[in-house]
C-alpha cells in the first residue's frame, strides 16, 4: 500500500473507530479530518507546526486561577462566538441575544438587594442600571431570576486583575421581584484592551489587530424552566464597536445611556428562552 498523505488520515480514523462513546467518536473524527485538510491546504512546514506546539504549550502556561488564556484565544479566533451562534439556532427573535462570557468572569459574586451599588472606592460616573426579565413562552414576568453581572473598573481593568480592587468589585447578583425586575448601581463602562502580555497578544500584533474591547457590562440572566442568556451591553458609539477583537458585538446589544443629574440611567429588560 503506497503511503501517502490521505493514506495517514484514513489510518488516524481507524484509530478511533471503536470509540464507544458515539458523540466522542463524531467529534474526533471530525477533528481529524479538518486538522489533516489544514496541514494539506496550507503544506505547512515542520518549522510552523513546531511553532504551533510551542504557542499553544506557552497558552497552557499562561493560564491560571485568575487568567484564562486559552478562553482569550478561543475568543479572539471567533470560536466562542461560533459555539454559542450554533447552540441558539432555535431562539426566537424576541429573546435576548447572547455573547461570549470572557475570560474574567468569577462565579459567586455577592448577592445584593435591588437598588444596591456594586462597587465600593473607585471613582467613575455612577449608573442606575434597571429592567425585567420575561419568559417567551408567556411574555409573563419572571419572578426570583437571578441577574449576575460583571465588568471592569473605569481603569480598565477587572477586580481580579488589579490588587487595588476589593474581591467582587464591580461584580454583583440580583433575584427579580414579582414584577421581574432588577435594579442596582454601576459605573460607566468604558473601552479597555485584552491583555496582550502573552501569546494571545503576540498573535494579535503579528496580524495587526485592534486589541481593545468596546465598553460594556457583563449580564448572565437564569431562571428555573428557561435556558440561560450570557450576553454584554455594549456602548453606542464606542470607537471599538466594529473591531471588537472577540467579536461578540450584535446590534441588538448596542445600547444607549441617558445623562441624568447624578450620573447616567441605563433601562434593559431580558427575555428568556422557555426550555422545551
Amino acid at each position: 500500500m503506497a503511503f501517502d498523505e490521505n493514506l495517514i488520515t484514513r489510518q488516524a480514523l481507524e484509530r478511533v473507530a471503536k470509540t464507544p462513546d458515539p458523540r466522542l467518536k463524531a467529534i474526533l473524527e471530525s477533528l481529524i479530518r479538518h486538522l489533516h485538510a489544514f496541514a494539506r491546504e496550507t503544506a505547512i512546514t515542520p518549522e510552523e507546526w513546531m511553532a504551533g506546539i510551542q504557542f499553544l504549550t506557552a497558552v497552557g502556561q499562561k493560564c491560571d486561577q485568575e487568567r484564562q488564556e486559552f478562553i482569550l484565544l478561543s475568543d479572539t479566533l471567533g470560536l466562542s462566538m461560533m459555539v454559542d451562534a450554533i447552540n441558539h439556532r432555535d431562539e426566537a427573535a424576541a429573546v435576548t441575544e447572547s455573547s461570549v462570557l470572557g475570560p474574567f468572569y468569577r462565579a459567586g459574586a455577592p448577592i445584593y438587594r435591588n437598588g444596591s451599588a456594586i462597587y465600593a472606592d473607585t471613582p467613575g460616573d455612577p449608573v442606575i442600571v434597571s429592567g425585567a426579565v420575561s419568559s417567551s413562552a408567556s411574555g409573563q414576568p419572571i419572578k426570583g431570576a437571578l441577574v449576575d453581572v460583571w465588568q471592569t473598573a473605569p481603569n480598565g481593568l477587572y477586580y481580579s486583575q488589579d490588587p487595588r480592587q476589593k474581591e467582587y468589585n464591580l461584580c454583583g447578583r440580583f433575584y427579580t421581584e414579582a414584577d421581574g425586575g432588577y435594579r442596582f448601581t454601576t459605573l460607566l463602562p468604558h473601552s479597555y484592551p485584552i491583555p496582550t502580555d502573552g501569546p494571545v497578544g503576540a498573535m494579535l500584533r503579528a496580524s495587526n489587530r485592534n486589541h481593545f474591547r468596546p465598553a460594556h457590562i457583563h449580564f448572565r440572566v437564569s431562571a428555573p424552566g428557561h435556558r440561560e442568556v450570557v450576553t454584554e451591553l455594549y456602548t453606542r458609539g464606542d470607537e471599538f464597536l466594529e473591531t471588537d477583537p472577540v467579536l461578540g458585538v450584535k446590534d441588538s446589544l448596542v445600547v444607549d445611556y441617558v445623562k441624568s443629574a447624578d450620573g447616567y440611567t441605563l433601562q434593559r429588560d431580558f427575555v428568556l428562552h422557555a426550555a422545551g
